[in-house]
């Protein structure tokens, strides 16, 4: 046990450093973690390569669609101007511009399939919301609020792998039950703290005036409800029900096609310049979103194939609570590479089978997993930097705004999570 958890430390340590220094894309990072570990646990090159490619294929088939999709309805609202028009109903909506910004990053979240693209959409509209520095909470809000549906919310990216691995016979429509009004609390409870701090700075909720072109822009969205940017993400949800009882598919096969739903309603109400923008922005953006989870894919099969769960995991349910090894298993990944789906894609492949995931019901397991890549949102991860380089501000402030409110969080949802299996109890 000990000599396969070294391998996975050094290799973890070895991620890392390339991450911070080298810098290469994610991709290579992980490729050559891959490499590393299942060299150094003891498989031949073969074995490795095998283990690898095994990887990289299952996790292209499970997101290729959904990440594309995502991607080309993001990019074609965006060519349109119309990520303005969901903002400002919003808006109009909420009155509140600290409210606005995190629900605007929560919901924008979930159908682009990615946090980081919502947040650099979102960024030009919620810089107008404030004078000078002030609209600097409005994007850490925005950021916390994509993060917090990213991770909790089916479908994602980050929760359709761990469905996939650990959640045989739990309902996704049960998880979000739990899911969306633990994660809206948590959201809620960060958004006060920033409006009391905010309240007791004496800041207020304010328009930048002195942008001319940015009010005109802004003002020019303020008629009525944008149906034409709402209808892909309303063709999503109306076409759920209808393909679950129309044709009885499976999840896997549900989001799949709810996806494509939206991805033809976006195209289809889009301009023809519009369109072919979407597309070519779109299908550069999947790819490179795409890669980096492949790797993550094929990081997670050469650690199964080696067989660290079978030699690892027993040993460790001899001294840690069996609910708390894959919260922290987790948080470990995430803080080695940085990324919310890669730490689910390795930890899903990992935990699947083993004795751990057998004792714990699915929903509370999920949950622990989606915590756990929260809670360290650290250097390693480039949202971090994202964040840093868009706002101005010091590495102090990033960790005040948007680390320390995430670890919050992921310790409020693992502490749910604790508590959903304590009254659900064991499976079987």
């Amino acid at each position: 046990m000990y000599y396969e958890l070294s391998i996975l430390l050094l290799t973890l340590l070895f991620i890392t450093v390339m991450s911070l220094w080298v810098r290469p894309p994610p991709f290579f990072t992980l490729f050559a973690g891959a490499l590393f570990y299942g060299l150094a646990s003891g498989m031949n090159l073969d074995q490795v390569m095998i283990a690898v490619i095994g990887g990289l294929g299952k996790v292209f088939a499970i997101f290729a669609i959904i990440i594309l999709s995502g991607a080309i309805i993001a990019r074609t609202l965006q060519a349109q101007g119309l990520i303005e028009g969901l903002v400002a109903d919003l808006q109009r909506r909420t009155g509140d511009s600290h409210t606005l910004s995190g629900l605007a990053g929560y919901l924008f979240a979930i159908p682009t399939t990615c946090c980081i693209t919502a947040f650099v959409m979102l960024t030009p509209v919620l810089e107008r919301l404030g004078n000078g520095g002030e609209n600097r909470k409005y994007l850490y809000l925005a950021a916390v609020g994509s993060v917090l549906s990213y991770t909790l919310i089916y479908p994602t990216p980050v929760v359709i792998p761990l469905f996939s691995g650990l959640g045989e016979g739990a309902s996704p429509l049960v998880f979000d039950l739990v899911a969306i009004p633990l994660s809206l609390l948590v959201l809620f409870a960060v958004i006060l703290v920033f409006r009391a701090r905010s309240v007791a700075r004496g800041e207020g909720e304010t328009r930048d005036e002195g942008n001319d072109a940015g009010d005109q822009a802004w003002s020019a969205t303020a008629g009525g409800i944008h149906w034409r940017a709402w209808a892909p993400f309303l063709a999503i949800l109306i076409s759920i029900p209808l393909f679950y009882l129309g044709f009885s598919l499976s999840h896997e096969s549900l989001i799949q096609c709810i996806m494509v739903v939206g991805l033809v309603t976006a195209l289809a109400l889009a301009t023809p310049a519009a369109r072919t923008a979407g597309l070519h922005q779109g299908t550069k953006h999947a790819g490179l979103i795409m890669f980096d989870i492949c790797g993550a894919g094929a990081l997670g099969s050469v650690i199964v194939s080696s067989g660290f769960p079978q030699a690892v995991f027993p040993g460790i349910s001899g001294f840690l609570p069996l609910v708390v090894i894959p919260f922290a298993f987790t948080a470990l990944i995430q803080a080695a590479q940085g990324s919310r789906v890669v730490s689910a894609v390795i930890s899903s492949q990992v935990l699947a089978g083993t004795a751990i995931a057998a004792s714990l019901h699915p929903l509370p397991l999920i949950l622990s997993v989606a915590a756990g890549t929260c809670v360290i949102s650290y250097l390693s991860d480039p949202y971090f930097w994202l964040l840093q380089r868009t706002t101005g501000g010091s590495v102090g402030e990033v960790v005040r705004n948007y680390t320390f409110p995430l670890c919050i969080g992921g310790l409020a949802v693992f502490a749910a999570s604790l508590a959903l299996q304590a009254a659900l109890g064991p499976v079987g």
